[in-house]
């Protein structure tokens, strides 16, 4: 019975011990692994850094190229330029000297030309341009505000002036038409008004008879001028 069970146990440590072996085998494989991949991700970096500086070096060593003004980023072998250059031939002198340089596998260019000077020229310009244009404008817009002043002015001239000759030619017309009636023996002149407004004479007043009435009317029908008469005489 005890020899059993001692061989039981004796089973059980040696599986036991077996199990933590391999547990500490495999444990110490993957921090192997972590530490090989971090001192690969830790070359990849210094590598990049190497880049970059190498690359920072021979732009600002080249003449031809403003190497202050370019910005060099590496990630994994990969630099990318950003900045403003004065001309293609700067920028593709600088992408050339960075294709050049040692580990660099790609370059992406976001260099441009256009300078903050000449961007600044031509907003000057464009203003210079729209204030001519504003000025043209408000010439124009003036000058039509004369021209039809000087037109409404005009038509208001001419509006009088036909006023007043109708005023006139009305105030004739009353003037003559008194007259006839006045030295007219068979129409009491005086108690008869005459009004007159753009040629149509209105007669007002009291008659003796229906003859002295239509005398009346006559005299003004057949007066120069006279386009209508409103007769508003009464009979006693």
């Amino acid at each position: 019975m005890f020899k059993k069970l001692s061989v039981v146990f004796l089973g059980t440590a040696v599986g036991v011990m077996t199990a933590s072996g391999a547990f500490a085998q495999s444990a110490t494989q993957e921090a192997k692994d972590k530490t090989a991949s971090a001192a690969q991700k830790t070359a990849q970096v210094m590598t990049d850094a190497e880049i970059t500086s190498a690359v920072k070096t021979k732009l600002l060593a080249d003449t031809t190229v403003g190497g202050l003004k370019i910005d060099v980023d590496t990630n994994k072998g990969v630099v990318t330029l950003t900045g403003e250059v004065k001309s293609a031939a700067e920028k593709n002198q600088a992408i050339h000297l960075a294709k050049e340089t040692a580990g660099v596998k790609k370059v992406v260019s976001k260099l441009t030309m256009e300078t903050a000077a000449t961007s600044g020229k031509k907003d000057i310009g464009d203003k210079t341009k729209d204030a001519a244009d504003k000025t043209k404008d408000a010439t124009v817009k003036a000058g039509k505000a004369t021209e039809k002043g000087a037109e409404k002015a005009g038509e208001a001239t001419k509006d009088a002036a036909v006023k007043t000759k109708d005023v006139v030619a009305d105030a004739s017309i009353t003037s003559a038409v008194k007259t006839k009636l006045l030295a007219d023996t068979k129409v009491g002149g005086l108690k008869i008004d005459v009004d007159t407004k753009d040629n149509v004479v209105t007669l007002t007043g009291m008659v003796n008879s229906v003859e002295e009435k239509n005398e009346a009317v006559r005299l003004a029908k057949t007066t120069t001028g006279v386009k209508r008469v409103v007769d508003k005489l009464t009979v006693k």
